[in-house]
């Protein structure tokens, strides 16, 4: 929020007010080389001066400021008085830097300023958000007595509050000797803009209480902090207050009642008041299209935005095209976010710094990381919103590498990442980063006191959880001082990818002890901990409970998850009956469960049948065409293997490089297939070859029976015992402290052969292993794995 705010004076700088645009005039006089006196009006009664001065005025008003500024300069005497005309276009104009050099000035010809000059000062040092410039005309009004001035406090605390110190704001609110409306106002507005809703409601009473009537002003800033907060009571209250105050149907406040009752999930009282207001303020219907869309209901905002061009015949302005993008992106519905798109370039919406945020939001929601990356690099200004907004959209889109390169360049910026940096970056992190990078970046969390934050302790627990340390994960959670249910969805997921079923089953008790209602995110965490641990019984329990007891309808992904418990039991009849009677329509994910299945079951029949959907869905999922030739080639069904090859050669289908990551002694190694040129290969490979032989070095052979000879040959060149994960493990094993887990990160799934050999391993070092592949974590112990051989 600050470093959005940092942007706007700029921005604002950049307007077009009255359709003409401003050119920053000059505030320094003109040189004069000749040396003689500029050609001033020659005329010095106090007559002419007043008219010069209101014509000075009459330019400022109307927006010519390059007139005014020549008229300034020309004038024959000059007073405070026109000095502060001058300042107070300029801040009026968006010129604030412009203003304070000119009260500088004003001071060096020894003009002083007085309680007129002060206030629109103030209001500059507000809008660049100078608090160092603010506190130095805060330090000068001590000396003018001027501290104490009714109009002059209100700019102070303005401008502190637009500076995001409301503990200075407070402070002069409290030394005040008299207070105004504008005084109440300010420090209620000043309230909710550092993000302070309650404080904000507060000063509301307080102001009734002391007798001092709250105007519409009041009444919109505390309507807001009710809507920051979803504090429904409140809104009801204030909406009362309207109505007994005759402000329900002002113009103004009508807007603010529909967003607070939205922002509190009361979209019905909001449909209400929209239907009464007034129709023809475009304010109004902008509240609504994005109380639509904050409630997840995007066909109603779609619907919402037509009627408005329909009914009332208003024309779409740039807001009703930011309420309207999330709308997109929750539909996913790439179409029709670039109509908005190609709307906005046609009606000159375009640069708008939000506006463009937006969508980008839009496109990374919806799949378009193409046009989200094009939106930003072209952006001639960029907030850390926008910044936010492109890592998360690379997060959304699996370049969990690419946003990791994005944050390291907002290093590069004069913008300090925020808690929404952090959580936006903390996927990415658990997705692909070491122990060590996820104790990091944890670090760096607590150093910026964000700690406590629940939001930014939720990502950190995923992603402890994903970097296998899942001890350190159930500590942070056992810490937080305030858990929600999403808290509650992280730790169970936790321990769901590290297959402790039990565990996960025993969180949500305690969940539901605590009064915390599930949402359909915690039975999607629940089925997931069954169906990797293998309890079918009680995943098929918690399906049923989501309907009869919570009232929640099954998502596509809790339906997959349901399909891995049938796949574990080996009834592939069963599994393909309740994918054709899913009440949803099948997705790639879906028959990708039916495909993982017929492999392990060895049924090549169903798997075709599920690689076909899948390739009519996605024709360029590489993973299903691997898996299928894998099967073809391991029961000899050569003339398939080869189609299977062919078909990814014409779509240009490559396999996924795998490679395999281990720390030690504070470094990351990085480790590919047949790595030759990896560090201490010589050492590794000889590790390698004395543990291939304990465990047997060809069991990658066992189960391919009809292989013929030259691609036996090409089998044994790529022998998986020289996969990536294993030359990790070895390299691990010699290079890590005897009796600490040796921790691997692969980008991609372990594949069977590399799973046995690690329980093999396991059990013949007498070491855990722990590797955090794609999906899932395998801990190894003992030859055993977690994951009980399904994955």
């Amino acid at each position: 929020m600050a470093s959005t705010l940092a942007y706007y004076p700029h921005y604002c700088n950049s307007a077009i007010p009255n359709g003409r645009p401003i050119v920053k005039p000059r505030i320094s006089k003109p040189a004069n080389p000749n040396g003689n006196k500029p050609n001033k009006l020659v005329r010095h009664s106090k007559a002419y001066h007043l008219t010069l001065s209101r014509a000075l005025s009459a330019f400022v008003d109307s927006g010519s400021l390059e007139r005014a500024v020549y008229l300034f300069e020309n004038m024959p005497r000059s007073d405070a008085y026109t000095w502060n005309v001058l300042i107070r276009g300029f801040v009026n104009n968006g010129l604030f830097r412009e203003a304070i050099e000119l009260y500088h000035r004003m001071a060096c010809e020894g003009i002083g300023a007085d309680n007129y000059t002060f206030p629109f000062v103030i209001k500059a040092c507000g809008g660049l958000l100078s608090l160092m410039e603010g506190e130095k005309v805060h330090a000068k009004l001590f000396k003018v007595g001027l501290d104490l001035d009714l109009y002059v406090g209100n700019s102070l605390i303005s401008m502190y509050a637009e500076n995001f110190r409301a503990d200075l704001a407070e402070k002069v609110f409290g030394e005040m000797r008299a207070r105004d409306v504008v005084s109440w106002n300010s420090m209620i507005s000043g309230s909710l803009s550092v993000g302070d809703g309650w404080s904000s409601l507060a000063l509301l009473q307080e102001m009734q209480v002391s007798g001092m009537r709250p105007d519409r002003y009041s009444l919109i800033s505390a309507l807001g902090a009710a809507s920051l907060e979803c504090y429904l009571r409140s809104g009801r209250e204030i909406h009362c207050w309207t109505i007994r105050s005759g402000l329900e149907s002002d113009l103004m406040v009508e807007p603010s009642l529909v967003d607070m009752y939205c922002k509190c999930g009361k979209v019905d009282y909001a449909e209400r008041l929209f239907n009464s207001a007034y129709k023809e303020n475009i304010v109004t219907w902008n509240a609504m299209i994005d109380g639509y869309a904050s409630n997840a209901l995007p066909l109603e905002s779609l619907a919402c935005m037509k009627s408005m061009q329909d009914d009332c015949n208003l024309n779409p302005d740039s807001i009703t095209m930011i309420n309207l993008l999330p709308a997109c992106a929750q539909l996913g519905s790439l179409q029709v976010g670039k109509s908005v798109h190609g709307h906005s370039i046609r009606k000159g919406f375009l640069p708008n710094m939000i506006l463009e945020t937006a969508l980008i939001n839009m496109y990374g929601a919806s799949g378009g990381l193409k046009g989200a990356k094009y939106l930003f690099g072209k952006m001639a200004e960029k907030c850390l919103i926008s910044w936010n907004v492109i890592i998360a959209a690379h997060v959304q889109n699996r370049q969990n590498e690419e946003a990791l390169g994005l944050f390291q360049k907002l290093w590069c910026e004069p913008l300090e990442p925020d808690a929404i940096t952090i959580a936006s970056i903390l996927p990415a992190f658990a997705e692909v980063a070491l122990l060590r990078e996820g104790r990091q970046i944890h670090g760096y969390v607590s150093k910026l006191g964000l700690g406590p934050n629940t939001h930014i302790s939720n990502s950190i627990i995923y992603m402890y959880a994903k970097c296998g340390d899942l001890a350190t994960a159930q500590q942070i959670f056992d810490k937080m001082l305030i858990k929600d249910v999403v808290s509650w969805n992280v730790i169970i997921m936790a321990h769901a990818i590290h297959g402790c079923g039990g565990k996960s089953i025993a969180l949500f008790k305690e969940m539901k002890k605590y009064g915390v209602e599930p949402n359909a995110s915690t039975f999607f965490s629940l089925l997931m901990s069954c169906s990797i641990s293998g309890l079918v019984d009680e995943g098929w329990g918690y399906f049923n409970q989501m309907r009869g007891s919570y009232n929640i309808d099954p998502g596509i992904e809790h339906y997959g998850c349901v399909l891995d418990l049938i796949g574990r039991t080996g009834n592939l009849d069963h599994a393909k009956e309740f994918v054709e009677q899913m009440p949803l329509v099948p997705s790639a994910r879906i028959w990708g469960s039916l495909l993982t299945a017929s492999r392990k079951h060895g049924n090549i029949e169903m798997a075709e049948y599920a690689a076909k959907h899948i390739l009519s869905l996605e024709h360029d999922n590489t993973g299903c065409c691997i898996l299928l030739s894998n099967m073809y080639a391991e029961a000899g069904r050569w003339e398939d293997f080869q189609g299977i090859k062919s078909l990814m050669r014409k779509e240009g289908l490559t396999k996924t490089v795998g490679y395999s990551m281990v720390e030690s002694r504070g470094k990351i190694y990085s480790f590919t297939n047949q790595d030759k040129c990896c560090q201490h290969a010589s050492t590794i490979y000889a590790v390698l070859d004395i543990i291939s032989k304990g465990i047997g070095v060809n069991i990658h052979l066992t189960r391919v029976t009809r292989f013929r000879p030259l691609d036996l040959a090409n089998e044994r060149a790529k022998s998986a015992a020289a996969h990536s994960v294993r030359l990790a493990i070895s390299f691990g094993l010699i290079s890590t402290v005897i009796g600490n887990p040796v921790l691997i990160r692969q980008n991609t799934r372990i594949c069977e052969d590399c799973h046995s050999a690690a329980k093999k391993i396991s059990d013949l070092s007498h070491r855990k292993i722990i590797v955090v592949d794609a999906k899932v974590v395998h801990r190894f112990r003992d030859g055993r794995c977690s994951c009980k051989d399904y994955w």
